[in-house]
């Protein structure tokens, strides 16, 4: 089981591509966040949704082993390795979930299209925001 959560932060005025926010992976043996952390680990949230929807896409297509990924502005990290069974996704600390790339490609997405409704329609990472949602889609059972 594994489940992902992507917010934006509070108080930075009217919803823009460029707000900062935080990603949480929970699995289960832990859970990995870039909230609360000195110094901080928040990130330009949509845009590093962009990249993570990006490079997991690449990742779950191709053969590559180890997949790290680091937040936009961010020391936020997640790295994301193929094994036998499956995949295994880790922060810093340690691994936080083993996943199937099917349940990790259907929690990610979930979570990018709850982010995505704060999005406004007319904001310049709109488009790149869509075009990455389009390319992982098909990744997703019955997406």
């Amino acid at each position: 089981m594994i489940t992902v959560q992507f917010t934006v932060r509070p108080g930075q005025g009217e919803a823009s591509g460029f707000d900062m926010g935080d990603m949480s992976v929970t699995g289960d043996f832990g859970t990995v966040d870039s909230a609360g952390h000195v110094p901080d680990q928040g990130m330009m949230i949509y845009l590093s949704v962009v990249q993570l929807l990006d490079s997991l896409s690449d990742f779950l297509r191709g053969s590559t082993p180890v997949l790290s990924f680091t937040g936009a502005d961010s020391s936020f990290s997640l790295v994301v390795r193929r094994s036998k069974n499956g995949l295994s996704v880790a922060g810093k600390d340690g691994v936080v979930a083993r996943t199937t790339a099917p349940e990790l490609a259907h929690a990610v997405m979930r979570a990018a299209e709850d982010l995505g409704r704060g999005l406004p329609p007319e904001d310049t990472v709109r488009s790149d925001w869509e075009a990455a949602l389009a390319e992982f889609r098909p990744l997703v059972s019955g997406g």
